[in-house]
């Protein structure tokens, strides 16, 4: 079995020296970029398997990169930064990253959240991630990550695309932030259920007309379900 691609983009070399020692001791092929302009050149050439990306680098930011790569493809891609703000955070999950590592960290930290975000990518099948779920007005095409919202096409984050596709999946049945945290971003997320009530604050906010026939509908103590007319 080929071993899996990785890129790391940091304008740091001693963090990309760093990254690249663990990983490939862990059997990893890693490849590493200065900039994200740099980065960005490798990904359309020839896309890896999981991205870290530096957040704070000169000329093309980790946002400015990690919007230009959801653009292309559906990799997944870990931010590496020294900002701990939980916005910081918010904004980079927001943007479709899969998890975030704050600096200074535990390179066997570091090795864990790489494997799990490899694992769950490679188990996304189970997330009903194939075929099409339609209900008045709305249809998600999960193989092309597709969102049709009264015939417009909706521009949506993966993780806002997943989130939907299972709520509507499974219309009228309560889940709370745990299981949803759980089931979208992996059990092993390093992150908080607060994320769960970003995400669904967002998607409400692109389902605003009336008369939908449904409604992501929160249950008080509880969590949150599609409620389905």
């Amino acid at each position: 079995m080929m071993s899996k691609r990785i890129f790391v983009i940091d304008d740091d070399e001693n963090i990309r020296e760093l990254i690249s020692l663990y990983l490939t001791k862990e059997g990893y092929t890693v490849e590493q970029f200065e900039s994200g302009e740099k980065g960005l050149e490798g990904f359309k050439a020839n896309a890896p398997d999981l991205i870290l990306l530096d957040i704070m680098m000169p000329g093309m930011d980790g946002y400015d990169t990690l919007k230009a790569i959801r653009k292309i493809g559906q990799v997944p891609v870990i931010m590496v930064t020294a900002k701990d703000e939980t916005f910081d955070k918010v904004l980079g999950l927001e943007l479709g990253a899969d998890d975030y590592i704050v600096k200074p960290f535990e390179p066997k930290e570091m090795t864990a959240r790489v494997k799990a975000v490899i694992r769950r990518f490679q188990n996304a099948d189970k997330m009903d991630l194939d075929g099409i779920v339609s209900v008045p007005n709305l249809t998600i095409n999960m193989s092309d990550y597709n969102v049709t919202y009264f015939g417009e096409v909706l521009e949506l984050p993966p993780k806002e695309i997943e989130l939907l596709n299972y709520l509507v999946s499974h219309p009228n049945r309560v889940f709370t932030r745990e299981q949803l945290l759980d089931h979208i971003w992996g059990y092993d997320f390093f992150g908080e259920t607060r994320t769960v009530d970003v995400h669904i604050k967002r998607l409400r906010e692109k389902f605003e007309k009336e008369n939908n026939g449904w409604e992501i509908k929160t249950v008080w103590g509880v969590g949150y379900k599609f409620k389905l007319d």
